[in-house]
Order: C-alpha cells, then sequence, then structure tokens
C-alpha cells in the first residue's frame, strides 16, 4: 500500500471510530451517515488488509494493527492541524465565527452573562452556542471539533488539556428564615443535624446526589428534577433545601430571600476548568476566545 493510495478523510473516520468505539457516533461526529461511514470504513479496510474493528458489546474493538495505527494517525492529523491553522489571522472585531461550548444549565447561569458582556465589547458579531453533553461525550466531541469547549467540574473527562478558572464549594441553599437556619450549628453538629431536612436535587448534577448518597440522606430527597433552573423558585416557596455550588447560590442570596449554610462536606471543595481538544489548540480563533476566557474568569 501507498500513502498515495490514502484518503485524508478515511484516517479522520479511522481516528473517529478509534475514539469513540462505535461506528454510528463517529458517523454522527464527522457529519456522516452511518452506510457512509461503513463504507469508509470498509475501503480503508481493503486498503491496510486488516479488519482494523470487530464487533463488541455497545460498539466495535480495535485489532492489534488498529491500536498500532491509532497513535501515528492522531499525531499526524493534529500536527496538519496546526499547521493549516498558523498562518491563518482572527479579528475579533470582524468574526462573525460560531463557538460551541458545553456548559450545564448551571454553568450557563454561572459563566454566560460575564463571557456575554465582554465578547459585546471584544467581539460583538462573535456567536455562542451551548451544547450541553453527558460526560462520556465531551473529550471525543472536543477532539472531533464538535464543541470547542467545556466548562464545568468535569473530573471524568479525560485526555484535554484543561486550565483552571476557579474554585468552588457544595453548600445547602435553603429559603430566607427557614426554621433550620435559627439554631447556631457548625462543623460536625451541623452536618449531623442535615437529616432534619428535606431535599430537592437534580437528576443531571450527579455530584450534588452523590453527597447526599455519602451522608445517607437519599430517603430525605422529596423531587428529583432534570434541570437546574427551577430549583431556586422551589426552594424559596418550600422548606426544601438543595445542594448545589456556592458560587450559584450567592447570585440567588444577593437578590434576596435565601439563606446559606456550609455543612462540612466530605469532597465539598472541587475547581472549575475551561477544556479543549489540544488538535485545536493553535488555531486562531480558538485560541483567542481561550485567553478571552481565561482573563474574564480566572481568580486573582
Amino acid at each position: 500500500m501507498h500513502i498515495k493510495d490514502i484518503d485524508l478523510n478515511l484516517l479522520r473516520l479511522f481516528d473517529a471510530v478509534y475514539r469513540t468505539r462505535n461506528v454510528s457516533r463517529a458517523a454522527e461526529l464527522m457529519d456522516l451517515t452511518q452506510p457512509a461511514a461503513s463504507q469508509g470504513l470498509t475501503r480503508l479496510r481493503l486498503l491496510i488488509k486488516d479488519p482494523l474493528f470487530v464487533r463488541a458489546g455497545g460498539g466495535v474493538q480495535p485489532t492489534p494493527r488498529a491500536d498500532r495505527l491509532a497513535d501515528a494517525v492522531r499525531s499526524a492529523l493534529a500536527t496538519l492541524e496546526q499547521a493549516l491553522n498558523e498562518s491563518a489571522v482572527f479579528e475579533p472585531q470582524a468574526s462573525n465565527k460560531v463557538f460551541r461550548i458545553h456548559m450545564s444549565d448551571i454553568g450557563e447561569a454561572r459563566f454566560l452573562p460575564d463571557l456575554m458582556v465582554a465578547l459585546r465589547q471584544l467581539a460583538p458579531g462573535l456567536r455562542i452556542e451551548t451544547t450541553p453533553l453527558a460526560s462520556g461525550d465531551i473529550a471525543a466531541a472536543l477532539d472531533s471539533g464538535r464543541i470547542d469547549f467545556a466548562f464545568g467540574f468535569l473530573p471524568t473527562v479525560k485526555d484535554t488539556q484543561r486550565v483552571q478558572l476557579l474554585k468552588d464549594r457544595y453548600i445547602v441553599l435553603l429559603r430566607e428564615g427557614h426554621p433550620f437556619i435559627k439554631p447556631r450549628r457548625s462543623g460536625q453538629a451541623l452536618l449531623d443535624a442535615l437529616d432534619q431536612l428535606e431535599y430537592v436535587a437534580v437528576r443531571t448534577h450527579s455530584d450534588t446526589l452523590r453527597i447526599l448518597q455519602m451522608l445517607q440522606l437519599e430517603d430525605r430527597l422529596r423531587l428529583t428534577s432534570e434541570h437546574f433552573m427551577a430549583l431556586p423558585a422551589i426552594v424559596k416557596g418550600t422548606d426544601l433545601g438543595v445542594v448545589m455550588p456556592r458560587n450559584i447560590a450567592q447570585i440567588f442570596a444577593a437578590a434576596g430571600g435565601y439563606a446559606i449554610i456550609e455543612p462540612p462536606f466530605a469532597l465539598r471543595d472541587f475547581a472549575v476548568s475551561l477544556h479543549w481538544s489540544k488538535r485545536f489548540e493553535a488555531d486562531p480563533g480558538n485560541r483567542w476566545l481561550r485567553q478571552t476566557i481565561v482573563d474574564v474568569f480566572t481568580e486573582r
């Protein structure tokens, strides 16, 4: 086989299937139909004279030959992308580029207002689309270019470039005047008293559910919702409490009507980071927006 026989898109397809272990997901990341992706894999298999991937539970597994090729293919694609982008110029004031960013609904509440204020001055034509993804899909989406950045506390997202933006911790938000806050408690006494409360939680924010589980408070959970943004109104109108990041809770508390308590949860402290793929860090637009985000949000 000679390199002249290889279509670059076949290598991109190989890389996507290798990373996702799923032909359908790889096709989606590359904006292909599944039949087109399957045909492309067949062409590549014939050229390389190896099956490359075999069926496995829920997807495919690479052959030994595919494992040997994977690092070289990924490195070659990254080198080519970097070289193609080096000469490009990004002019933020004139750009109307669309950036796609993973954020949860909590992330949107925390980051979008300040980000859009900064972009209005620095890059008024630039467009942002938020695309919430399951944590297991984020690294592949960054690496494929489906999204440009991911915000959040994402400890399970591996193989990404990242910079820490701020430190945060989980607290409990209650309505102002809640009977629970009248006795003054702190430390272990406050932690022990949490079984007096009933809670509302968000299914997609698994770390808050994990805290309730660690404290053996699952039986005190009265409402589990899919989204965060309805919770403040629920908390304000009931005696339910919600475990949530302090940065967001302080925004609501500043407007009045809420109280924050800070029990010493195990693993309550966490860091919010900005994630991106090494494959695209040389892109001038991505590099400019990344630095802008760091300038706006990094704790000084």
